[in-house]
Parts: C-alpha cells; sequence; structure tokens
C-alpha cells in the first residue's frame, strides 16, 4: 500500500504515444503515481549518450494530485568530452526542490521546476516532458532597448562576415601559391 519506485528511461517515454505509452502514462497520472518526473542532461552514461528522465512513483504520494516536474537539462560539468557529471552541489539542488515539493512549500522556478495538477497534466494529453511545465527561464533585462542591441548586433555580424571573406581570399591565395586551387 505504501510502494515507491524510480525508474530510469528514455526522454521519449515522457511523450510517445507508440506501443500504448500514452495510454500508460494517463493511467499512472490517473492513479496519482506520479509523484516526480526530472529531465536529465544528456552524456550521463558511458554506454550511451541520450538524455534520459528519471520518474518517481508512489502509492504514497504526500501531495496528491499534484507532480512536480525538474528540468535538471543544465546541470552538470563535462569531465571528459563524451561524459557528464552531476556535483554534490547539483545533487543538493535536485534534492532540496523535491524535498520543498513534499513538505509543500516549493515555489515554481521558471525553467527549472514547477508543481503541476492532475488536471493541468490532462490539459496537456498526458505528456510528462518537464519543460512544458517550468516554461522558460527568465532573462535579465539589459536595458538595451530591441532596435538598438539589433542595430549593434547586425553591424557586429556584417564585419564578422566581411573579416570571414577576407580570410577565405587570403586562404585561397595562399593554397594557390603552393599549388591547390579551391
Amino acid at each position: 500500500p505504501n510502494g515507491r519506485m524510480g525508474m530510469v528511461l528514455a526522454n521519449g517515454s515522457l511523450s510517445s504515444q507508440s506501443g500504448g505509452e500514452g495510454d500508460i502514462r494517463k493511467n499512472i497520472i490517473e492513479a496519482d503515481l506520479v509523484d516526480c518526473i526530472i529531465a536529465m542532461p544528456a552524456q550521463l552514461f558511458y554506454t550511451t549518450q541520450i538524455p534520459v528522465s528519471l520518474w518517481f512513483l508512489s502509492k504514497n504520494k504526500r501531495q496528491k494530485g499534484k507532480t512536480l516536474f525538474i528540468d535538471a537539462r543544465k546541470l552538470g560539468t563535462m569531465v571528459t568530452r563524451k561524459l557528464r557529471e552531476l556535483s554534490d552541489e547539483d545533487i543538493g539542488k535536485i534534492a532540496d526542490t523535491y524535498n520543498a515539493f513534499a513538505a509543500g512549500t516549493l515555489e515554481d522556478v521558471k525553467g527549472f521546476c514547477a508543481v503541476a495538477t492532475t488536471a493541468e497534466i490532462k490539459g496537456q494529453d498526458y505528456i510528462l516532458t518537464p519543460g512544458r511545465y517550468v516554461g522558460i527561464e527568465e532573462q535579465a533585462d539589459d536595458g538595451e532597448p530591441f532596435e538598438e542591441k539589433m542595430a549593434r548586433l547586425t553591424g557586429e555580424l556584417s564585419e564578422l562576415f566581411q573579416k570571414s571573406r577576407e580570410l577565405e581570399k587570403e586562404i585561397r591565395e595562399k593554397l594557390g601559391a603552393i599549388g591547390y586551387e579551391l
């Protein structure tokens, strides 16, 4: 009666409709079993580069009718070209977020975590991708008006394109001088 389960699944399981996966998600949401879904960053495992999600299910949830979504895809640091590791701080951030949710004190953080009701999840056709619920992290306003920023950035881009053309010309000339034509 008080069973709990954690699973590591490919991210496709959050939204796939094939093989009855949509019905499975619907049934476990309607049964109020999904406690928390965490989207993890890619490259956490030696054997695969695909990103995964952690699913935590419970028959005795403290937050009835609610599910916590955490988007942890930006956490961790690359320790090799192919492997990412979560620091103790990253793990602590996730654990603290879950504990605040379980205690009923969590406030949503745009781009990182959000609590959704069963009705909200139903409104999303039982798709459990955390990004749908946590939204986009708010960007700090740098105070530069949009028109001015675009004029500045397009000017910089134009200069970079010009430098690129000059470098290309120089490279072609140098290659031509040693007998290689492009």
